[in-house]
């Protein structure tokens, strides 16, 4: 029962670490100024955000050196808001974008920052594990168009499927 226990502990140290093949965290990465709210200005669906709008992603300093993460959206469907609480560590530093992340207990996938605005903090890309997971994060609800498809095009650029991303309506029109 130990050894399985120790492969079992050994496999799951190892998840969230996983990138795609052409992502790479961006560098000197301060998670202080990470911190706050973020706007979901475009994703690829998956299940866990499959019809909602409005969508923010708000990070907070966790005592053990983490990151509390808190998804929330709109669910037009249902007329109510979708609340999910997880947390998040850093992989290789905390001077590096690349997190793993878990809303399951004991389960962690990549979150990956591999293009940021250094300046005030203002966009950032985000990748998971592979290139079926994307966000264009930003901290206005509403992004220049231009630069939102400089942004999309880079992610194309990475790998990611421009079919597969779609853009995230974040005003009240969206929802009754």
């Amino acid at each position: 029962m130990r050894i399985v226990m120790l492969v079992l502990t050994l496999l799951l140290a190892g998840c969230g670490a996983k990138t795609p093949e052409h992502v790479k965290p961006v560098d000197n990465f301060d998670g202080a100024r990470y911190l706050g709210t973020w706007y979901e200005i475009a994703r690829i669906d998956n299940r866990f955000e499959k019809g909602l709008s409005r969508v923010t992603a708000t990070y907070t300093a966790r005592e053990d050196g983490g990151i509390t993460v808190t998804n929330r959206g709109f669910e037009a469907a249902t007329g109510q808001w979708k609340e999910s609480v997880g947390k998040a560590y850093f992989v290789d530093g905390k001077d590096k974008g690349h997190l793993k992340v878990s809303f399951f207990g004991p389960f962690y996938g990549a979150y990956v920052v591999f293009e940021l605005e250094r300046e005030g903090y203002q966009y950032a890309l985000i990748s998971g594990p592979d290139t079926s997971y994307f966000w264009l994060l930003s901290r206005s609800s509403t992004m220049d168009p231009a630069l939102r498809n400089q942004l999309i095009d880079l992610a194309v650029t990475k790998g990611f499927k421009r079919e597969d991303i779609l853009l995230v309506a974040q005003n009240e029109a969206a929802a009754p």
